[in-house]
């Protein structure tokens, strides 16, 4: 089971600051509080990822809306994976990231995402990176 990792804690707070700042410097939106109370837990006991089954239904709630206005798929139109290679050369999900990829959650898909960002050697990254955008 994949959890939320802390960076997209840290993207979705950013969404929600610009999306609705601070009247006065100090008070928090909902949606900010909510995840800001997760993030400060996750950083006094050293955590990377928070189980997105656990996750107070406000936070949660706060970083599916982020979460709905990134890509859902890191799919290029290359798959290679189709000619049968266990890890694709256009997007770097494997076989059966591929294959299950409607069946993830939230959480599964962003987990498959980080992953192939930090090997960054997926083409989706290099050779074809504008058709990524």
């Amino acid at each position: 089971m994949a959890g939320i990792h802390i960076t997209d804690i840290e993207a979705a707070i950013n969404f929600w600051r610009d999306r609705k700042p601070s009247p006065d410097g100090v008070t928090l939106a909902p949606e900010l509080r909510a995840l800001a109370e997760v993030y400060a837990l996750m950083v006094f006991h050293h955590e990377d990822e928070a189980d997105e089954w656990t996750f107070p239904p406000k936070a949660f709630a706060a970083w599916k809306a982020w979460y709905d206005t990134q890509a859902d798929t890191p799919c290029i139109a290359i798959c290679s994976t189709s000619q049968g290679d266990a890890q694709c050369k256009g997007c770097g999900r494997s076989f059966e990231e591929v294959q299950r990829w409607t069946e993830l959650s939230p959480a599964e898909k962003r987990h498959v995402w980080r992953r192939i960002t930090l090997e960054g050697d997926a083409w989706r990254f290099n050779r074809y990176a504008e058709r990524s955008r």
